[in-house]
């Protein structure tokens, strides 16, 4: 990790920086796709050794970057993926992790997500993810775009308790898990950490927004650094969320990791709240 400090844990057996790496819409492009292998290499390099893909992302084009990014170093990084929720029961999860071990080129997944909450019983999901770690197919598992309701609800079935991350949309303009999934987690299951796509948002209106904000470009400029360091700086400020942007290409995934280095003050932490308040009431749970 760039910052031992930084670290957090990931269930029992893994410690992961504060700052990983996403790969949402990598694998797409042909052309894009030594750039993304680079990318996700220079951000090992700097310390984001978490890298997230799912078998989603570019219909497994981006687990095959991510193979190739790893290949010769898979013992420096942690690997997330997420399986679809059609591929989360019995039948069909032990050939959808097998397809994403081949494309990984790994024989273990450090953490299988499930996607989003499907049609399959969330106690079959369960008891098939312990399969899977049983079978040294994956380390641990978790989900992924669970909202309070869905964490108590995996919370009540057989090993739902194993589960070790929920990763959701959050930024400092989504703000909402705040309100109620965060505190969930921190009360009801201490030591879950929350893992955040999409940290400098999705889009260029949501992006812009947070980038081109004055208070968030003040920061930036008072501490010679970017503001999308800022941005991300805020989002692992608590010690038990993990961010997971994507980085463009090596500059950004240096960038990216350099974020790890920087702890904002309570004042910049209040004039970041004032720009982008805090959530006051429940609301529904963002999804991209």
């Amino acid at each position: 990790m760039a910052n031992g400090e930084r670290g957090i844990a990931l269930g029992p057996s893994q410690r992961v920086p504060a700052i990983g790496q996403g790969t949402w819409h990598m694998g797409e492009n042909p052309d894009r796709h030594a750039e993304e292998v680079r990318a996700l290499r220079a951000g090992i390099d700097a310390g984001t050794t978490l890298i997230d893909t799912a078998e989603m992302y570019g219909e497994g084009g981006a687990e095959r970057v991510v193979g190739e990014a790893v290949a010769g170093r898979r013992q420096e990084v942690v690997i997330v993926s997420k399986v679809y929720p059609s591929n989360a029961g019995r039948r069909r999860a032990k050939g959808a992790c097998e397809r994403s071990l081949t494309r990984l080129g790994t024989d273990t997944i450090d953490v299988y997500l499930l996607h989003w909450q499907g049609s399959v019983p969330l106690s079959e999901t369960a008891a098939v993810m312990e399969e899977l770690r049983a079978e040294g197919k994956i380390r641990q598992w978790g989900v992924s775009n669970f909202d309070t309701g869905a964490m108590e609800r995996l919370w009540r079935v057989p090993s739902g308790q194993a589960c070790v991350t929920d990763q959701v949309l959050y930024h400092l303009g989504s703000r909402g898990i705040e309100y109620d999934l965060l505190p969930w987690c921190r009360e009801s299951a201490p030591g879950l950490p929350v893992m955040a796509y999409s940290p400098l948002a999705q889009g260029g209106r949501a992006r812009r927004a947070i980038l081109e904000d004055p208070t968030v470009r003040r920061i930036a400029e008072g501490r010679g650094v970017r503001p999308a360091q800022v941005a991300l700086a805020w989002t692992v400020r608590e010690g038990d969320v993990i961010a997971i942007p994507k980085a463009a290409d090596v500059d950004h995934a240096r960038q990216n990791a350099a974020a790890m280095d920087i702890t904002l003050t309570d004042d910049e932490l209040s004039a970041l709240d004032a720009a982008f308040p805090p959530p006051r009431r429940r609301t529904p749970l963002e999804i991209l």
